[in-house]
Parts: C-alpha cells; sequence; structure tokens
C-alpha cells in the first residue's frame, strides 16, 4: 500500500492543479468606479466676505466600509455633493466622512442603501514596481461614460502634491489623464495602486497618483475617529555631498547624513537634536548624502519618507553623529508642517478671517493669498518661507482700505504687513482683533516692520462703519468664526 505522501504526489501528477490569484472580472471592477459632482463655493481672499459657485465633477471608487475615495480637491470648498454609479443616470446625495488635504484623499458616504447594492468593493494594492502595467478609471473631460486609459509606472519618488503644496511619495504614470479623472483609481491586478491626482498639462501623458502606502496612512490615521495628519520632521537640513562640510562635520568620504541647520522652536525636539548634528540615519534606514533613503532596492527618495510613515505622536528612530560622537536617539513627531509654519498650508472648507473697523479691511495672510498676488507684492514672499514662534504665530495684514471721508490717503495701502498696535507686537490675528476692536484708546496706530504708521480716530471709525458696510454690500463687518467666537464687540 502507497504511503500517504506517494498518493498526494501521484495525483498532482495525474491531476495537476492551477492556482491563481482571483481578480475581479472587469464589469465587477467596472461597478466600483462613481463620477462625483460637486457643487463649490470658492472665497476670494483678496475680498474675504465674498465668494463664487461653481460645480466641478471628478471620480472615485467605492473601498471597504461602504465608502468613496477620491481626491480631497474633488470636494474641497463643498456645498453640494452627488455620486453617480456607472451604467447609471440616478445620482444620490454624499457627504464628507474625512478629508485629508494634506494627502488630497477624501472619503465619501452614501446613506442610501441602495446605491451599494450588487457593488464589490476594490481591495488596495501593493506599491507597484516600475513598468508595472495600470489602467486608469474615471470620467474625464471629453464625455460622460466611463473612460479607462492604460499606462506603465514611469517612476516612483517624492514629489510637491499641488493640493496641499507639501511632498509625499508619488507614483508618475504615462497614462492619459484629464479633467474629470482626479479621484479615479489606477488598477494593477484587480487591486488599487494608487489615487489619480494630478497631471502636468505642458507634459505629454505625466501624470502622477497617491500611493496606496499614503492611502493607507490616511485610513489607519481614521481609525480612532480622528484625522490627526502626516507628521512633519521639525527640522531644516542640507546634504552633505561636499568633501570640506564632511571632513568638518567628521564624516568619511563615502558616509551618508544630513545635516541640522535649525531644530524648529514649535516641534518639540527641544534638547534632543542640535543645529551641527548629522543625522545618518532614520529608523534604520541610511540616509544618503544627498539626502534620500532606499525604500527599495535600488529605488530611493526624500529621506523624510520614514518619518511620513508614522503617525502623529508616534516616536522616530535617528541616528546622529554630534561632533564626532555617535548617539541614537528617540524622537517624537508632534506637528504637522501646518502647525510649523508661519503662513500656514492652503486652506479649504472654510471662509477666510477678516474684520472690517471704519474701512480699514484686516485678514491673515494665508498661503491662498500670497499665492495669488506673489507677481505685484514679493515682499510677502519671506513671510511665506518662514515658522512660527511661541510669540508669533501669523502674519496680519492690512488687506485694504475702502475708500471713505476717514480714510483719505491710505487708500494705496493694500496687503500690508503689521508688526505693531499702538506699540504692542502682535502674535495672530485674534490678537489683532482683540488689540483693535476691544481697546479703548482714542486713536489706533498700525505699524509695519519699517516703521511706517496709519493712524484711525477709533470714534470715526465706529461712527462711519455701518455706513461704509452698505456702501459697499458688505452684511458682516466679521468673518464666521469671529462671530461666533463669543467675543465681546461693538462692530
Amino acid at each position: 500500500m502507497p504511503s500517504a505522501r506517494r498518493f498526494i504526489t501521484l495525483f498532482f501528477l495525474i491531476f495537476p492543479v492551477w492556482i491563481f490569484a482571483v481578480t475581479p472580472s472587469e464589469s465587477s471592477l467596472r461597478s466600483a468606479i462613481v463620477k462625483v459632482y460637486t457643487v463649490v463655493k470658492s472665497p476670494n481672499y483678496s475680498m474675504p466676505w465674498s465668494s463664487s459657485i461653481q460645480q466641478i465633477s471628478g471620480s472615485g471608487a467605492v473601498i471597504e466600509g461602504k465608502r468613496i475615495l477620491t481626491n480631497a480637491h474633488v470636494v474641497a470648498n463643498r456645498t453640494f455633493i452627488e455620486v453617480q454609479r456607472y451604467g447609471e443616470r440616478k445620482r444620490y446625495i454624499a457627504t464628507v466622512e474625512a478629508v485629508s488635504h494634506q494627502l488630497d484623499l477624501a472619503l465619501l458616504k452614501v446613506r442610501d442603501p441602495l446605491f451599494f447594492k450588487g457593488i464589490k468593493p476594490l481591495k488596495l494594492g501593493k506599491l507597484p514596481e516600475i513598468e508595472q502595467k495600470v489602467s486608469v478609471y474615471g470620467f474625464p473631460m471629453g464625455g460622460d461614460t466611463l473612460s479607462v486609459t492604460a499606462g506603465v509606472v514611469s517612476r516612483i519618488e517624492h514629489q510637491r502634491y499641488v493640493h496641499s503644496g507639501e511632498s509625499f511619495l508619488a507614483i508618475q504614470i504615462d497614462a492619459a489623464v484629464n479633467p474629470g479623472n482626479s479621484g479615479g483609481p489606477a488598477i494593477s491586478d484587480g487591486r488599487i495602486v494608487g489615487v489619480v491626482m494630478e497631471g502636468i498639462q505642458k507634459a505629454q501623458n505625466i501624470s502622477y497618483l497617491v500611493p496606496t502606502v499614503m492611502i493607507r496612512h490616511f485610513l489607519k490615521d481614521l481609525k480612532d475617529g480622528h484625522l490627526d495628519g502626516v507628521p512633519a520632521f521639525p527640522v531644516l537640513t542640507q546634504p552633505t555631498e561636499n568633501p570640506t562640510l564632511k571632513r568638518y562635520y567628521h564624516l568619511g568620504k563615502y558616509d551618508g547624513g544630513v545635516l541640522a541647520d535649525k531644530v524648529l522652536g514649535l516641534g518639540g525636539l527641544k534638547g534632543m537634536l542640535k543645529q551641527g548634528d548629522v543625522i545618518t540615519s532614520i529608523d534604520g534606514h541610511p540616509i544618503q548624502e544627498d539626502a534620500t533613503v532606499a525604500f527599495r532596492r535600488d529605488e530611493y527618495t526624500n529621506y523624510e519618507y520614514y518619518a511620513q510613515l508614522h503617525q502623529l505622536g508616534e516616536k522616530l528612530r535617528v541616528t546622529i553623529l554630534r561632533k564626532g560622537r555617535k548617539m541614537h536617539l528617540k524622537v517624537p513627531l508632534l506637528k504637522t508642517a501646518n502647525q510649523l509654519l508661519l503662513v500656514g498650508t492652503y486652506r479649504y472648507d472654510k471662509m477666510p478671517s477678516y474684520f472690517i473697523f471704519g474701512g480699514y479691511v484686516f485678514s491673515p495672510l494665508t498661503r491662498n493669498l500670497a499665492v495669488r498676488v506673489a507677481r505685484s507684492h514679493i515682499d510677502l514672499i519671506p513671510y511665506v518661507e518662514d515658522f512660527a514662534t511661541k510669540r508669533r504665530r501669523e502674519v496680519n495684514l492690512m488687506l485694504r482700505v475702502l475708500p471713505s471721508a476717514i480714510s483719505r490717503g491710505d487708500y494705496g495701502y493694500l496687503y500690508w504687513p503689521i508688526a505693531k498696535v499702538n506699540g504692542q507686537k502682535v502674535a495672530d490675528f485674534l490678537d489683532l482683533y482683540r488689540k483693535i476692536v476691544l481697546s479703548n484708546t482714542p486713536t489706533v496706530i498700525l505699524e509695519n516692520k519699517t516703521g511706517t504708521r496709519i493712524v484711525i480716530d477709533r470714534k470715526e471709525a465706529m461712527k462711519k462703519q455701518r455706513e461704509i458696510l452698505r456702501r459697499y454690500n458688505i452684511e458682516y463687518a466679521e468673518s464666521p468664526d469671529l462671530r461666533s467666537a463669543g467675543i465681546q464687540n461693538s462692530l
């Protein structure tokens, strides 16, 4: 009688069994692709009491948990969202469950259970290989029905995400992508390998995906019901390619690492990392002299990649050289880039902050505004490149002056940074508001960093306030956030 092992071997020789990876059929896959219709209220940062309404569309994919994965920029500043299944004409009302403007990702929910009937959710795949084939699904311009374009992965490295302005790992593909494809999935072997986020208009078939490694970070972040964001490594660094710099900081000819130029005060690393430290590895991964790390064999990207894989509040392992002495540290990741910058990252989903005092319009400097007016007001650029401190958390502007009898001679002040109010330095926009509106001095003296002054008569400003608002058809003297802050005022 043959042994059991021999019997099994003979069975497979006579009756070969083929094992395949199970992938969804094309019809099943297409049923999970949706079109997203969004009504957008776009703020006007130069005249913050006004806005415009427009309609846009994008794409998305149904994933586990009866959620729709799409781009943040498809639903940013939304007032109303509808989604439409592939092969159907009915639109369903959707709401935003969560949005990461950092990673340009959003999750939508649909209450009507009929929307998900018969849909098999798509699953997330691994980070694809270079030259791996992908298919992009979505509803781009040029038609109403589902579009599928094919391409390959061209490169994987850090890229600037246009929506947030921050740099994260991204996948470049050569598939044709057009407006309307945003938020749609790139599929390989039946799984999502990325979400379409942007294309280069003047280039031929160069488009970028948010990779699943960052999508998974987003989903993991949400597990506790609160989105914290991707942490920033709060140290300004430079590469160590220069041979003289290497010798000065006790590095060998073939050693790598990055030199710490500045440890940001609000980053929470005071006393741990110091200016002049050379960071040689991060989470056990050696940092090359050009400030890159290997994320796969022979593939490199920005060294902050391994910090960005962490959740906010976690600790990062770093190895440093301090005056030639090797040290191993665990440093906490406590802040996002938006919390460290003097002028934060791009703002969405809320109207700009402002208040009007006697026709003088005040607002904080935002990245949205700075990018819009940078060419004509280059003096604002240094603020955008600076970092916040405990004493200075925002840049405050005299945004414009509405012409009236009390403001003659001041009409030319536009996007004018304010350093002091009545001789006192200003920390942030709320501090500016309190110093101007809630004080009882007879005059309000505004001063910039060079000492130029604007003087406002408080009594006249309050007397003419309503008349000026009516003249310029402005309903409120304050933005919604100030009106709901509970601060007593007489505007």
